[in-house]
């Protein structure tokens, strides 16, 4: 086995813990409110408390891997992870779950952008796609194994052991990591630290997730949208302070790069608005037509098959197709499957549902595989470790919004308009749908012949 390829394999499993981490825990969540005596208001923040902790986390990043070198911080890292999930596990009250949530994912945060910068900076630009569908499968399994896995640990253990179970992977990782990785040829040359953007980033990033989150909560529309609007405000105030310095936090510049800008908010309107898609389409299908919670979780079965043809697909065509064409199908083909649930008016409806999930996880994993392949494919080697930072970044938020922006879109047409439920249902898919317009628009102006030259040029 070569360097490279031992690298990838501790960032992949960094990153399968790190995705594991994020789903495993919704499984869990009905014990954990029995036992800690816990709203359900409070049992969200055991996920969203392990996003902030990512989220505050990851613009540190590149400083601390220029200041301790790579090696170091990603074992730091997992030791920071392992700590936290012991502290999860032990928890006493929903106060202290929480807490070690946010440590966890303090420690989660930089097993991504660190050990993403250390693998794609041992890969030519041409020999990306390849990687980066192996990422996206790995993207997939996450998803598709830890509500099965978190399910049978709740119903034959105990909830604690649901977070419990990542503990080998991360000792199998830091083992790994320690034997493997090569330590940085010179650690400790970094730049100052800009606190002041570390302060007011961290601010707005905590504003805005918190504004993200409390939207998507019945009841709490303006408290979110006051704290949306202050982390907003405090956001525009740090890129205009970063632009105007040389050494800041992130390097916001990168932002100019067409394909990386193009790609983030790609993966902001196709994954993340499946996101919300997913938890509304649950909910429809629950509640409101009566489908058993198996079958409707068997309906990730026909998703995954389908995500894995589509992200096999873009590995295999990516280098000859370029992002344009691959970014126009997928889009066009989520908005396909989200509309199809709009047709669906009857629990018997089973074919038609998993018509619907399968063309959403070939569509939307089409467009998140080939944005994942394009984003740094421009991006000089010395940079990536800021474009890892803003991209991981961007996937975290990416995910919020996705459900903010279709939980209230739902709220309103349930509240507001006073149509029947069924109809407010439909018409959310509907208009969720007609939104993959504007994905579409913006392929349109990526420069996919140079892009396409550019990667046959490095073979």
């Amino acid at each position: 086995m070569n360097y490279r390829v031992r690298v990838a394999s501790v960032y992949l499993l960094g990153f399968f813990i790190d995705l594991v981490n994020m789903f495993i825990a919704n499984v869990a969540y009905p014990d954990i409110g029995r036992q800690l005596d816990a709203p359900v208001s409070q049992l969200a923040w055991v996920s969203n408390g392990y996003i902030l902790g990512l989220t505050l986390v990851i613009p540190l990043s590149s400083w601390l891997a220029k200041r301790m070198g790579s090696k170091r911080l990603l074992m730091l890292s997992l030791g920071v992870f392992i700590i936290g999930t012991c502290g999860v596990a032990a928890a006493g009250n929903i106060g202290q779950l929480i807490a070690w949530r946010v440590l966890q994912g303090l420690g989660g945060g930089l097993l991504i952008p660190v050990g993403q910068t250390m693998t794609y900076a041992l890969y030519r630009s041409h020999e990306r796609a390849r990687l980066s569908a192996v990422v996206m499968l790995v993207a997939l399994m996450a998803p598709a194994l830890s509500p099965a896995i978190g399910g049978a640990l709740v119903d034959n253990v105990s909830w604690r052991w649901v977070f419990l179970a990542s503990l080998p992977l991360a000792f199998a990782a830091l083992i790994l990591a320690a034997c493997w990785l090569k330590p940085d040829a010179e650690a400790g040359a970094a730049e100052r630290l800009d606190f002041s953007g570390l302060i007011s980033g961290c601010l707005a990033l905590s504003l805005i997730l918190l504004g993200l989150t409390n939207m998507g909560e019945s009841g709490r529309l303006g408290v979110g949208a006051m704290l949306l609007l202050a982390g907003l405000a405090l956001m525009g105030g740090y890129v205009r302070a970063s632009l105007r310095k040389t050494q800041p936090l992130l390097n916001l510049r990168l932002m100019q790069e067409p394909m990386l800008r193009t790609a983030m908010l790609i993966y902001q309107l196709i994954p993340g608005i499946f996101t919300g898609v997913s938890l509304v389409a649950m909910l429809y299908l629950q509640n409101q037509l009566g489908m058993h919670a198996t079958l409707v979780g068997v309906m990730m079965l026909p998703w995954a098959i389908a995500a894995f043809a589509a992200i096999s697909l873009t590995g295999k065509t990516f280098n000859q197709l370029g992002p344009r064409p691959l970014f126009i199908i997928g889009c066009l083909v989520q908005g396909s499957g989200i509309g199809l649930l709009s047709l669906i008016g009857s629990g018997d409806d089973v074919v038609l549902a998993a018509s619907a999930y399968a063309l959403m996880g070939f569509g939307g994993s089409l467009c998140s595989s080939t944005a994942q392949s394009s984003a740094f494919i421009q991006v000089d080697d010395t940079e990536l470790a800021d474009a890892s930072a803003l991209w991981n970044i961007n996937r975290q938020l990416s995910f919020c919004f996705g459900v903010t922006l279709i939980s209230l879109l739902l709220n309103v047409l349930l509240n507001m308009t006073g149509m029947p439920a069924a109809r407010a249902y439909h018409l959310c898919f509907v208009l969720a749908a007609v939104s993959t317009v504007i994905p579409v628009l913006l392929c349109l102006r990526i420069a996919n012949r140079s892009v396409i030259l550019m990667l046959n040029q490095e073979k």
